[in-house]
């Protein structure tokens, strides 16, 4: 298919803002995705070697306790990035749309809308963790070794969640301007800054966490500037910051909030999830010295007595410890978040594509976009589980691994990835419906992995697994439940799409019979 003119006879020609965004429905989409998925998966990787970063430079300059404050600051960043997208990824979808309908003057007071949103929203979570820190520390499963250390990395994060959410939310308004490689460049010098003042901070001053935590915060600040430097300065952006439309808007913020809810409620589900791993962690992590049958009857008298398993202290019993299993499968959740933030990356990148055509009504362009964007993320898993195979012990030695916890950690991550190949399908089918105006089957397919099926399974698996192998640990049964329940979302985000396509099949039908012969 040849590509479309930027204009219409009688009609003035683009301006190459314009057309900057104009090619969203008239470029060849394989390029399209070219373009702006290799940025995005970029991006995104970089983005999320923030967390990483933190956790190679304490799990060396500070040890166990480094790697496990990490772990329990983990669930506070995911949440912090789970507010950050419901504006940037809500604003960011209903921008693209409005672009496809030709209705440029709204985008401006919806990127208005978001800024001030993000303001708000920044300053009531700094302020949320500064008054409930003990409580978020409890919940996040701080121990007496770990508390102090993590009461001080959260505080100094918590200080920088305002440049956070602007150098990862508003990024996302730049791709949907068409400029995918400036949004890259933006999250990349922020994250060579950590990288450098994590070194200087940590491994050269001896300011441990303290010291990571300023790190990242002063990096985040170089990607905040530069995207706000973008919007409110830039000659080259199509849309930009105005005084006037920082004034809220009832009708868009619903919006925004809508198209925003998927992505808010797959973070939020991770952060949900990462929490609740943490405790059974610092529970079963303390029982594995038991034996398969000690594990069994300790958790039973628990049951019995009424007592929440994940609040009580087994630090006793110690083969592993609380801050051994943390440190140990923390790691195995950094390596699936970076094997993850590349098929987010995809995923975001197709985003704008997927908004903009639908709002234009080029349906077949829309499918065409979903079929090359799931062989790319196809792609990567396979990638991805290939090189965790076969490299295991060298990914898992960056962080730092205490050796006696090599081998575990090395089981648990082959355990916990082994559906990667596929489970991008879910992300996919979620950010499909979000940016095609159809919030609420993208909320349900974002909650179905975290909250309906792994929550559940990450309770019963303990259980249930020294009864089905008697050479596993109830310990075992954590990471038992991420293939288990990545195969249950894929079967159902499978059949959503199905489902889905029937009609947006129909409306090819009808939009080929309106195009002349």
């Amino acid at each position: 298919m040849s590509e479309l003119s930027n204009t219409e006879p009688g009609k003035p020609k683009a301006s190459s803002t314009e057309q900057q965004v104009n090619r969203l429905g008239t470029a060849k989409v394989s390029k399209l995705i070219m373009e702006f998925a290799i940025p995005a998966i970029i991006g995104l990787v970089v983005n999320g070697l923030y967390n990483i970063i933190d956790a190679i430079f304490m799990g060396h300059g500070v040890g166990t306790i480094g790697q496990a404050t990490a772990t329990i600051a983990m669930p506070i960043m995911i949440f912090s990035m789970a507010i950050a997208m419901l504006i940037g990824v809500g604003g960011n979808a209903l921008a693209a749309l409005r672009l496809g309908e030709k209705k440029h003057a709204e985008v401006e007071w919806i990127l208005g809308n978001s800024f001030t949103l993000t303001v708000i929203a920044s300053v009531l979570c700094t302020a949320a963790v500064f008054i409930f820190i003990d409580p978020i520390l409890t919940l996040s499963a701080a121990t007496e070794a770990t508390r102090e250390s993590s009461h001080t990395f959260i505080r100094i994060i918590a200080v920088g969640f305002i440049l956070q959410f602007f150098g990862l939310g508003f990024n996302n308004f730049i791709r949907t301007a068409g400029d995918p490689n400036r949004a890259l460049y933006t999250m990349v010098a922020g994250t060579i800054v950590c990288i450098v003042l994590n070194y200087f901070f940590v491994m050269v001053f001896h300011w441990g966490v303290a010291g990571s935590a300023w790190a990242t915060v002063i990096g985040q600040g170089v990607s905040a500037a530069l995207v706000l430097w973008y919007f409110a300065a830039s000659k080259k952006a199509p849309f930009k910051l105005h005084i006037p439309q920082l004034k809220l808007r009832g009708r868009l913020v619903k919006a925004i909030f809508a198209l925003g809810s998927a992505t808010f409620v797959l973070q939020l589900s991770n952060a949900i999830i990462n929490l609740i791993v943490n405790n059974q962690l610092n529970a079963l992590g303390s029982l594995s010295a038991l034996g398969i049958h000690g594990e069994l009857a300790a958790m039973d008298i628990v049951a019995r007595f009424g007592s929440f398993p994940l609040l009580i202290d087994f630090s006793a019993f110690h083969p592993f410890g609380s801050a051994g299993a943390l440190a140990a499968l923390g790691v195995v959740g950094r390596v699936a978040m970076f094997t993850f933030f590349p098929i987010m990356g995809v995923a975001m990148a197709a985003q704008p594509l997927f908004g903009y055509n639908y709002g234009a009504e080029k349906y077949q362009r829309v499918r065409t976009v979903f079929n090359i964007s799931l062989a790319w993320i196809a792609a990567i898993g396979i990638f991805f589980w290939a090189l965790i195979h076969l490299f295991p012990e060298p990914i898992i030695l960056i962080f730092g691994i205490d050796d006696k916890l090599l081998g575990f950690t090395v089981h648990a991550l082959k355990v916990q990835l082994f559906a990667i190949p596929l489970m991008g399908l879910q992300v996919l089918a979620a950010n499909y419906f979000q940016s095609c105006g159809k919030p609420m089957k993208a909320m349900y397919l974002s909650m179905t992995r975290q909250l309906l099926y792994l929550i559940p399974l990450i309770y019963a698996m303990p259980y249930l697994m020294p009864l089905i192998d008697p050479s596993l640990r109830a310990l075992d049964g954590v990471y038992y439940a991420f293939p288990v329940a990545d195969i249950l979302s894929i079967i159902t985000a499978a059949i959503f799409v199905s489902y889905d396509f029937k009609g947006l099949n129909a409306k090819i039908r009808e939009e080929k019979l309106r195009q002349p012969t």
